[in-house]
């Protein structure tokens, strides 16, 4: 992972917009600032901020994230039908820890899904998909995650990165029409991204296509690493870089994606990845020795290739916690049987205070995670263009967290029982639980399609990108004093107005809460404020060295997380109220949130000036300069 935080992954702003105006570029070296270049012009700006772009200003405005879509009961009628036949599938015709023992999706799985529907959840009708929403998606992802996750992967990298998406965004008429029909249909899709020495720094990428002379085709050289999907894919998307263009004068990394027929000549399919889990996952490398790539394969324009990557996987990313939480609900079921039929010193072991309080993180976890996940995918079903970068960012980072410390509770809950593979508990007699087999999958939810670590830088650019265009210029040194000075007078202006408002309430609340979640609002519009006044105090006392302050930006990004968990909680059980759900049951579920939330959000201020950052990163540094070679002395 890149050390700065600018060169965390984001989204695209124009690219004559010059990061150098409101970024310090003067101490950085050659890679660093080609990095950043290539990120910040992938970089999009939107007129109107979101929900969580308001919680880093002090704003609390959860009736963004709490709009309601129209009901449309024909369109409901067609994903519920497709939902309970997905359902009935996976239960009667998919056997998980078979896919596990063999590391292999037998091929009626393949066509059976296919038969269904499944590998076009998305694409529009017309283009031979289902034509569902984004809400219908995360629910077949809730869906699989609970059955298997060697099948949901499958399913999301091709749909959610693989060609679908990229071209349901970016597309040309002519591109959807020759490949849509062809994934719709059950031939799968990858995107290959990640090389060798490139996971989150893209200006390293060594894969180039260069056009030929007449300009009608490029060729295409390199090789790319992990790619899920890509053993088996028909057709991938691949990023690649392409000729640099002069911008002020001087040559800009370009980097652009190509779709890619894999039976396309000089298209060399590698070894095989094997992991710690999903153990079906068809990973692997794959080689490009001089193929030939039509022009019009190119999706948007060259140089687009990282912003369709980006863009790609706002959305796209929210299967992964949405699979999640299917997983933890799976975690819940199995904690309630055991914890019922096991007894311990005369009494069920859910009695005991110890084991109850881990069922009730994973009962409050998942509630939080999943009413994440619908509120931010009904903001794209409301509007495909909408702003949804930190929404989609903090729930995949807060749900695969959580989903991983509800797999952690289980273990825990089930003992021996929970470390023994599904197949001996079976072999003994017992119910074959797959606490194992979950847990190996679960590992990689925190890692691939942008890791817990690059999440939280990102969203904490982006928190830091208003006060950058206030007054980044004035700590610009490569900017001329008179351009810095007037920038200064008017960020004084713009903090003299707005800091003072950190310390009152401010924004809309919600209509017709119960008291109980008004309350829970109430405190997350306190502490919106007071995160909003945290990050200005460190601004002033950090400076530009704040960029570097990685686990303290990080606390600031945990506290955003959990403020927008509390919130869609409120908002999505006022909801289920309202649809007539057992209501002392759902506050009952909001307040446990609730008190969790408080509690890791004053851990997580108190870190922000009581914290050990200092001390462990020279630690770190000196083990790097083997100041602590004798602590590996005996090794074997």
């Amino acid at each position: 992972m890149s050390q700065s935080l600018l060169d965390a992954p984001a989204k695209t702003t124009p690219a004559e917009k010059d990061p150098e105006s409101v970024i310090d570029m003067s101490k950085m070296n050659e890679g660093q600032r080609a990095a950043l270049e290539l990120t910040e012009a992938a970089r999009e700006s939107f007129d109107k901020t979101s929900f969580v772009a308001d919680l880093f200003m002090g704003r609390w405005t959860p009736q963004k994230i709490a709009k309601r879509l129209k009901p449309d009961p024909e369109k409901r009628r067609e994903e519920e039908a497709f939902l309970g036949k997905l359902r009935d599938f996976l239960a009667n015709e998919v056997d998980p820890d078979l896919i596990d023992r063999t590391g292999e999706v037998p091929d009626e799985v393949m066509k059976g899904l296919a038969a269904l529907g499944a590998y076009g959840i998305k694409v529009p009708k017309n283009y031979g998909g289902l034509g569902l929403s984004q809400t219908a998606y995360c629910r077949a992802s809730e869906i699989l995650g609970s059955r298997d996750g060697n099948l949901f992967a499958m399913l999301s990298v091709h749909q959610s990165v693989g060609v679908p998406q990229p071209l349901l965004l970016f597309g040309t008429e002519d591109q959807k029409k020759k490949y849509l029909p062809r994934v719709a249909g059950g031939e799968l899709s990858a995107f290959a991204l990640t090389e060798q020495a490139v996971g989150s720094d893209p200006a390293r990428m060594i894969t180039h296509a260069e056009p030929t002379e007449d300009g009608a085709n490029f060729i295409l050289n390199g090789e790319k690493l992990w790619c899920s999907n890509g053993l088996k894919a028909g057709v991938m998307v691949v990023a690649a870089k392409t000729p640099p263009k002069m911008v002020k004068g001087k040559p800009r990394n370009q980097i652009t994606a190509f779709i890619v027929d894999t039976s396309s000549p000089g298209v060399e399919i590698g070894e095989r990845c094997r992991f710690m889990g999903l153990k079906a996952l068809y990973n692997g490398v794959i080689r490009f020795k001089n193929v030939v790539v039509p022009r019009e394969n190119i999706i948007d324009a060259e140089g687009k290739g990282l912003k369709i990557a980006l863009t790609t996987l706002n959305s796209g990313r929210l299967s992964i916690p949405a699979a999640c939480v299917g997983a933890s609900k799976r975690c819940l079921q199995i904690a309630r049987e055991w914890c019922t039929d096991r007894i311990q010193w005369g009494v069920p072991i859910g009695k005991h205070a110890a084991i109850a309080e881990r069922m009730a993180r994973i009962a409050s976890r998942t509630f939080a995670m999943e009413s994440m996940v619908l509120l931010t995918a009904r903001l794209v079903d409301l509007d495909k263009k909408a702003d949804i970068r930190l929404e989609a960012a903090m729930t995949k980072m807060w749900g695969t967290e959580k989903y991983w410390a509800n797999i952690d509770d289980l273990m825990q809950i089930r003992s021996g029982r929970g470390y023994e593979t599904a197949d001996s508990l079976r072999a003994r007699g017992e119910k074959p639980y797959p606490v194992e087999r979950m847990m190996r999958d679960a590992r990689i939810n925190t890692i691939f399609e942008g890791s817990s670590e690059i999440m939280r830088l990102f969203i904490m650019r982006e928190a830091l990108d208003p006060h950058l265009k206030v007054a980044g210029a004035a700590l610009n040194s490569q900017v001329a004093w008179s351009e810095r000075i007037k920038t200064a007078v008017g960020a004084g202006a713009f903090y003299a107005k707005w800091y003072p408002g950190l310390y009152f309430p401010s924004g809309d609340g919600i209509p017709n809460l119960h008291p109980r979640l008004s309350a829970a609002m109430e405190y997350g519009s306190k502490t919106a404020r007071r995160l909003a006044r945290t990050l200005f105090h460190r601004m002033a006392v950090e400076g530009p060295a704040l960029e570097k302050r990685q686990p303290l930006l990080g606390r600031l990004a945990d506290i955003g997380a959990d403020l927008f968990a509390l919130a869609a909680s409120c908002i999505r059980a006022q909801e289920l109220i309202d649809e007539g759900q057992d209501q002392d049951a759902l506050l009952d579920l909001v307040d446990q949130v609730a008190a969790e939330a408080r509690m890791r959000i004053s851990e997580s201020f108190n870190a922000v000036g009581r914290n050990a950052d200092k001390s462990g990163y020279k630690l770190a540094q000196d083990i790097l300069e083997n100041r602590y070679a004798w602590m590996e002395e005996g090794l074997v």
